[in-house]
């Protein structure tokens, strides 16, 4: 019961951030406020509150009223998870489809990426995936011939390829590579996520190898302005990211 209690929290502060309720910049009322208003304890508002942190879209200091840091949902990179998998952590709803699949000939980054001879087959996905109902992403993905015929058998409304690959081949996603940068969207981009050509999107162009190094698959991803954020948490002891010129 108290699980579910502070999930309805959660669900509802969020609401309350994505809608405008508490603006980028503002304080969330206190715990004995919140509390109050949700008539349940603090040791149940505080989990809510929690969920927020990790999303991204609350402030984790210790001490004083949260102050919300972003209306998107986020994405760290301190686990690899698929889109689907990140989505239902974060309590929203994942679903995507596939717009078009199609057998092809690897080109020249993606023979390396993908560890293929030139021309080796490849399967090219173009896969649109949706947050809470709204088109946030568009998948450009080639998959090495060697998962490649896995993937074609998927349902094209395949809520997480991730999933079931692992469900159907025990094929585990162990390692990923994300470089990213933005781009403006061109004809397709804007026609599948609903914004105008020539609007600023963020782009992460992937690679996940499986946990011996072997490459499944290579992705150019576009997200949607103001869809999701992307933290990169880091340290004096560890520093993951790396910044490189354009």
């Amino acid at each position: 019961m108290t699980s579910s209690r502070h999930r309805h929290i959660a669900d509802a502060l969020r609401r309350a951030i994505t809608d405008g309720g508490y603006p980028v910049g503002s304080a969330l009322p206190s715990e004995a406020e919140l509390a109050a208003e949700y008539g349940a304890s603090r040791g149940t508002v505080r989990q809510a509150v929690a969920a927020l942190v990790t999303e991204g879209l609350v402030g984790s200091r210790q001490g004083a009223r949260r102050t919300v840091l972003s209306s998107a949902p986020s994405q760290s990179f301190t686990e690899l998870r698929s889109f689907a998998q990140w989505a239902r952590s974060s309590g929203h709803r994942a679903g995507g489809t596939v717009l078009r699949t199609a057998w092809d000939t690897a080109r020249g980054d993606e023979a390396a990426h993908l560890h293929l001879e030139p021309e080796a087959p490849v399967l090219r996905v173009l896969r649109l995936r949706t947050l809470d109902g709204d088109p946030v992403l568009l998948e450009r993905t080639a998959y090495a011939g060697w998962i490649g015929t896995a993937v074609a058998s998927l349902p094209d409304d395949c809520e997480s390829v991730t999933q079931r690959l692992y469900d159907d081949t025990g094929l585990v996603f162990a390692h990923g590579e994300h470089h990213i940068d933005a781009v403006a969207a061109g004809t397709e981009d804007a026609q599948h996520l609903a914004v105008r050509r020539g609007s600023p999107l963020l782009r992460v162009r992937r690679t996940t190898t499986t946990a011996d190094g072997r490459p499944v698959e290579t992705s150019d991803d576009r997200y949607r302005p103001g869809s999701v954020a992307f933290t990169v948490r880091n340290s004096t002891q560890t520093n993951p990211l790396v910044r490189t010129a354009g």
